[in-house]
């Protein structure tokens, strides 16, 4: 879980840093990479954790 909110903290300051740039297509790109990880972060707080043997 711990993992998840990173990944998702990251990406909130990854998307701000694409915001500050987005004239540029530069901008629009670290502002998706960004919005991705949020995404991924917040689904991977919803998956059912593994079981090992």
């Amino acid at each position: 879980m711990t993992v998840s909110w990173i990944v998702a903290g990251l990406g909130v300051i990854v998307t701000l840093l694409g915001y500050y740039l987005t004239p540029s297509a530069w901008g629009y790109g670290i502002l998706g990479f960004g919005l991705a990880h949020i995404v991924l972060g917040i689904l991977d707080m919803f998956r059912s954790p593994s079981r090992s043997r």
